[in-house]
């Protein structure tokens, strides 16, 4: 990969986010603060759970432990074509993260990321209805009426409602230092995976076992890239790779996989929100822009309507008998189809 001007995504968030994953051990206020976040974390949570209430639907629950990048979005996507496939009719429940909008509503394609979340619009375009809301209970209501099984978006530690099953996804490359908040990438101690059903690790990469459980392997394959703006058919060789993601550099990774050369690279914060300066700079350096499906769910409304915008799509494909695994934690039967892992 040629060397090429980086933009800083955000010194102070990227830096600590750098400690975090790496073996030394994190500065002493870091470490320092940690128990407190684990005490207020753990009141927080025993109040949601005592609090809980029954869904109209089964819920099948899917998060994690680590602060973001486990592929939560892709896996969604794939869960929620396996229970088609199985007959059911999935909703998806999430929060809107990055939209300003409070109240619950349906999310509809080409809904704006800013009011609804860019992950809520990016699951909308799966053709599954999508439900957004910072009180997801009321969001479950919502979508009581319109399949029959939720999918909540990144819901372990939503502990407000029931489950039929609890998700959890790790990446396949560990826990970083395995240290909590802010020391570390955990929300919640390793401990915490005991009350999950289903634990899977995501992404490439053999890492070693975090429980003595069976681990489900599911893992998102890019595929080719693909112009959001519908001008060219023809892919480029070299690109710009411009993102707001949790980790960054698994997007910089999908594209050398997938044979794209990468002459500079641009991050962002994750859910940040793309303003006409961002696109401005990006057209600067005057070179292909390729970024993930997330980024071109807000990128389109800023985009020029004559230069093309490089997505790389992502498909999910989970170990053999994964779908199969959690219709049964869930409790719900297959109604005909094929509903073997894809």
């Amino acid at each position: 990969m040629a060397a090429g001007k980086r933009r800083p995504m955000s010194g102070l968030h990227r830096h600590i986010e750098r400690i975090w994953w790496q073996a030394a051990e994190p500065p002493r206020l870091l470490r320092l603060a940690e128990p407190l976040y684990a005490a207020i974390s753990r009141r927080h949570l025993a109040r949601r759970a005592r609090r809980a209430t029954q869904p109209p639907l089964p819920l099948i629950s899917v998060g994690n432990i680590t602060v973001g990048g486990s592929g939560k979005t892709p896996f969604v996507i794939w869960l929620a074509e396996a229970l088609q496939r199985a007959g059911h009719a999935p909703v998806i429940l999430c929060r809107g993260d990055g939209g300003s909008g409070a109240r619950t509503r349906r999310v509809m394609p080409g809904d704006d990321p800013a009011q609804c979340g860019d992950e809520a619009v990016l699951l909308a375009g799966s053709d599954f209805p999508v439900i957004a809301g910072r009180d997801r209970v009321a969001g479950a209501r919502v979508a009581g009426e319109l399949g029959d099984v939720i999918i909540l978006d990144d819901g372990f530690q939503y502990r407000q409602l029931e489950r039929a099953c609890d998700i959890v996804l790790v990446p396949a490359d560990g826990v970083g230092n395995g240290r909590l908040i802010p020391a570390g990438p955990l929300r919640e101690p390793l401990s915490a995976l005991d009350r999950a059903d289903i634990i899977v690790r995501s992404g490439a990469g053999d890492g070693r076992p975090l429980t003595k459980r069976k681990e489900w392997r599911w893992r998102a394959g890019a595929g080719a890239l693909r112009d959001a703006m519908q001008l060219e058919t023809t892919a480029p060789a070299q690109v710009l790779a411009a993102t707001g993601i949790a980790r960054p550099r698994r997007f910089v990774e999908d594209l050398g996989r997938a044979g794209v050369r990468i002459t500079s690279e641009c991050f962002f914060p994750d859910h940040h929100r793309f303003s006409a300066t961002d696109v401005r700079r990006l057209l600067e350096h005057r070179m292909p822009v390729a970024v993930t499906a997330k980024d071109a769910v807000k990128l389109t409304r800023l985009w020029p309507r004559d230069v093309p915008l490089w997505v790389l799509p992502q498909h999910g494909r989970g170990e053999n008998g994964l779908a199969e695994a959690i219709l049964a934690h869930a409790d719900i039967a297959a109604r005909g189809g094929n509903h073997e892992s894809a």
